[in-house]
């Protein structure tokens, strides 16, 4: 039996979908090109990446060159596209005031995003993913300190770069730690774990205490997962690390640093148990959902019916969102996207690393999710989705000819 062993892949796509998960909502308006603002860099960059990525699929060796090519479980992404399609074609019974238009366009980005990464980290998922978690480790850096050293503190004592908002920031930083940490295992050099510390500050800054929770729960679940691997050494020396990068940052830094966390984890949090009207806005997204159970309100259908009057304009919760949207039927098209998806990566494939590290970063931003964002705000969960499917299915070249099983010591 011959195993398909695919080339490398070109590095461009790589570069590109990237910038485009990152960058989200772009327009020309907000460099400061009032009249053409309705050039979206969205669009420009995910017709940049397709093109390139058609010529590097295009140079890989066909299939049919292979005696018994490996079959690929990708029902999960005929279900995700199918989900997306609904939730588009739902903009044709959603109400008047909805935003039809650009959440059909974040729908349409998204989804060709989703496919394209796929497409693409199939041709070598090993290469795609450490590339992307490169990316995503220098992005945390150049976020982080842009955050710190040229943009400072929001309205609300809130930090974040570039434009987007603390709950986004946060998860570049997380991600990069998740990043830090997989490059770690797969180079063994100390010095790629120096820029931890920056993100967790960086993180905390944000003020996002979704994101902080977000993580913490994919990192608890990680350690447990893993806590028979885990040597005491290495443990005590990270954590008496951490703790001092803490105590440091307590006695040195400047007032903004300290207020912030004094205020809104100490005095917002625990005493005044604020939560910035999410159980509100949940609860007006569950009775919209109830009062249309069936196909929900259509695209944007919140907004349209409840956030135009209440000056909301998301329900801060993507399966809300999508229950309230787009009913049941919609409900269980994503559901059954990520049951199979489970299904898939639940076993590591021939990448077990690769893919656990992949399924982690998604993980973290569809639970990020469930507290703050829009459908467009869940992109990273599908990319890295998309991701840790491609490193389940396709076979290591590695792998021996009896039975496709791998030579002891490359898994």
């Amino acid at each position: 039996m011959k195993w398909y062993i695919a080339p490398r892949v070109f590095l461009a796509p790589a570069l590109v979908l990237v910038l485009v998960a990152i960058g989200g909502r772009f327009t020309l308006d907000r460099a400061g090109f009032t009249d053409l603002a309705w050039v979206d860099l969205r669009v420009i960059g995910l017709l940049a990446a397709l093109a390139v990525l058609v010529v590097d699929l295009r140079r890989r060796p066909r299939p049919a060159a292979v005696s018994e090519p490996a079959r690929r479980r990708e029902g999960w992404l005929v279900a995700a596209i199918l989900f997306f399609v609904y939730q588009i074609a739902s903009g044709l019974w959603a109400p008047e005031a909805a935003r039809v238009g650009s959440q059909t366009l974040d729908l349409v980005l998204m989804a060709a995003l989703t496919v394209a990464v796929y497409l693409y980290a199939t041709g070598d998922p090993v290469r795609v993913v450490r590339t992307t978690f490169v990316l995503f480790y220098a992005a945390g850096v150049v976020f982080a300190l842009a955050a710190l050293l040229v943009n400072g503190p929001g309205e609300q004592g809130r930090y974040s770069a570039f434009g987007g908002g603390p709950n986004v920031f946060v998860r570049i930083q997380i991600l990069g730690v998740i990043s830090a940490i997989a490059l770690y295992l797969t180079y063994r050099r100390l010095w790629l774990l120096l820029a931890v510390p920056l993100f967790l500050l960086a993180a905390v800054l944000s003020g996002s205490r979704a994101g902080l929770l977000a993580g913490l729960v994919v990192a608890g679940a990680a350690l447990l997962k893993l806590r028979h691997r885990l040597r005491a050494g290495p443990v005590v020396v990270a954590g008496l690390g951490l703790t001092a990068v803490a105590v440091a940052v307590a006695a040195f830094a400047p007032p903004a640093i300290t207020g912030l966390f004094q205020e809104r984890f100490v005095e917002q949090t625990v005493q005044q148990r604020y939560l910035s009207d999410r159980t509100d806005i949940w609860a007006s997204a569950w009775r919209l959902a109830a009062d249309h159970p069936l196909a929900g309100a259509g695209l944007d259908g919140y907004y349209g019916l409840i956030g135009v009057n209440q000056h909301v304009e998301y329900p801060h919760n993507y399966l809300l969102g999508v229950a309230a949207e787009g009913g049941l039927a919609g409900l269980a098209l994503l559901v059954t996207a990520i049951v199979l998806w489970a299904a898939t990566v639940r076993r590591g494939g021939a990448h077990p690393r690769l893919t656990g590290l992949a399924v982690a970063s998604a993980v973290f931003v569809a639970l990020s999710s469930l507290f703050s964002g829009d459908y467009y705000d869940a992109r990273l969960a599908w990319l890295f989705a998309a991701m840790a499917a491609a490193a389940a299915v396709v076979p290591s070249p590695d792998r021996e000819a009896v039975g496709g099983m791998p030579r002891e010591g490359t898994a």
